[in-house]
């Protein structure tokens, strides 16, 4: 009989399906707008689940890691080898069973879960349309939430603690894995951070961390992305309600559930989300987005945009920035990859990789595993030029361009993706809750930089006089007014 305080702590998380009808309820309850039931809020409550039965399917199809006892392959091969119709029943059953790992999306309901990612492609594609249209929309009413500050904050705190109980129990399962019986809540929630989606090169700085370590990591990034979403909205919006509206509805998504544990769906966003807190200031802005680029690469595709943002205003110390940002954290990550004797195969394998460059045929999990790998390159080339014509168009540009930008360029990174293409849904959310409860923003944009009280104007200045008086140069003002009075006394 357990012990009478154990029934209070008897936890049971719900599934991957239940919290999506769960938190689409909730979501309505708390930012649908009933007195205006027409309205872009709404619609835009709604698209942002549009994604969840694409995911669904693909958690519900995608085979799971298992012991190698249950591995299909294995059993296979051993029901040969016990019928004798194979010489080395041994050797056949590792060559099916390495086969049935490496090949594990064409063995496993390979239609399914490409159904799965054909939803997602549709729904990235709708997320897409709806960032261009916000570029039009200038006015937008002030539409507050259904639910009091006070009330959000306490909501989003609650929804905090739930997810650290997921991380804990993803923690459980990746320290003590059990065979997963397919469509029970174990099958709808991935696991930590499986081996094969080390995404990013940085990754080496925590891979030899204990799993609880890399947990909290990733909790450490959700909450800095919550964080982050109030600060942009109380200091750039005036409204500290729409910043806790989008922190609690980027807590509520199904997709953060699914993914809390998994530091390279959090990551590349933890680190993005600050450039829009210190656009005010383009150095800062520079240096945080060679952070992000260099950590997880693809936010190097919002440089043309943010370039285009500063441009005549700071745009050479924003460039100069994230280029030295950039390089310190490759060079840091190099350095890493190097002391563990990686750095050459770190390179060839993102080299050779196919799933990010569309000439080549996919071998990963994904859309285009179901579709002739020709057919990537134009959309690629698509992409490429729509990034590319970011910096020219629209302008000038004000603080909700660039954040619609930056969305559309990072959902359109889901089309030609090909490993998991649409998956990475956490990429781009937090963009997304920004449109959805932004003010007018026309009057946010770069500011001028006045080069009598700039700090880094100061700061030069301060240097080339320093040079000076350490290698005794004359000042060019003194050197003026004495030619000045030479060719005075001349003439006279």
């Amino acid at each position: 009989m357990p012990a009478p305080v154990s029934i209070f702590l008897d936890f049971n998380l719900p599934n991957a399906t239940t919290w999506f009808y769960f938190s689409l309820l909730l979501a309505v309850a708390l930012f649908f707008k009933f007195s205006r039931l027409v309205s872009v809020r709404n619609l835009d409550v709604m698209m942002l689940f549009l994604l969840t039965p694409g995911l669904l399917l693909v958690l519900a199809t995608r085979p799971q890691p298992a012991p190698p006892e249950h591995d299909p392959g294995v059993q296979i091969a051993a029901l040969i080898g016990s019928a004798g119709l194979a010489n080395s029943p041994g050797a056949l059953s590792a060559q099916v069973s390495h086969l049935t790992r490496s090949c594990g999306p064409a063995l496993a309901n390979p239609r399914w879960l490409w159904y799965g990612y054909l939803g997602l492609l549709v729904g990235s594609i709708i997320f897409f349309g709806r960032c261009l249209f916000d570029l039009a929309l200038a006015q937008r009413p002030a539409l507050a939430p259904n639910l009091q500050t006070g009330g959000l904050v306490w909501l989003a705190g609650a929804f905090l603690i739930c997810l650290l109980a997921v991380a804990y129990r993803q923690v459980e399962r990746h320290a003590n894995p059990l065979p997963i019986v397919p469509g029970s809540a174990a099958a709808l929630t991935p696991l930590l951070h499986p081996a094969e989606q080390n995404v990013f090169a940085v990754a080496i700085l925590w891979r030899d961390w204990p799993a609880w370590a890399v947990a909290a990591l990733a909790f450490a990034g959700h909450t800095t992305v919550v964080v982050l979403l109030v600060l942009i909205a109380w200091r750039h919006f005036q409204d500290l309600a729409a910043g806790m509206a989008a922190a609690t509805f980027y807590l509520l998504l199904p997709y953060t559930g699914a993914f809390v544990g998994q530091v390279h769906h959090v990551l590349p966003m933890a680190l993005f989300l600050g450039t829009f807190l210190v656009y005010r200031y383009p150095t800062w802005t520079g240096a945080l987005l060679g952070l992000a680029a260099g950590a997880t690469y693809f936010p190097v595709f919002a440089l043309p945009i943010w370039l285009s943002f500063y441009r005549q205003n700071g745009a050479g110390r924003f460039l100069g920035a994230f280029l030295l940002s950039g390089a310190v954290c490759l060079a840091h990550v190099g350095f890493h990859l190097w002391l563990h004797g990686e750095l050459d195969a770190s390179i060839n394998l993102a080299r050779d990789a196919a799933a990010w460059q569309a000439w080549k045929s996919p071998t990963t999990e994904g859309f285009w595993i179901g579709i002739h790998w020709a057919y990537r390159i134009p959309v690629f080339l698509l992409f490429l030029s729509f990034v590319l014509s970011t910096t020219l168009w629209p302008a000038p540009k004000n603080l909700a361009h660039v954040i619609a930008l930056s969305a559309a360029s990072f959902v359109s990174l889901q089309f030609w993706g090909a490993d998991q293409g649409g998956v990475y849904v956490l990429w781009y959310a937090p963009l997304l809750l920004l449109l959805v409860f932004r003010p007018n923003l026309q009057d946010r944009v770069a500011v001028p930089i006045d080069r009598e009280s700039d700090w880094l104007a100061r700061t030069i200045r301060a240097g080339i006089r320093l040079i000076r008086r350490v290698f005794k140069l004359r000042e060019p003002a003194a050197t003026d007014a004495v030619t000045a009075a030479k060719n005075g006394g001349h003439s006279g």
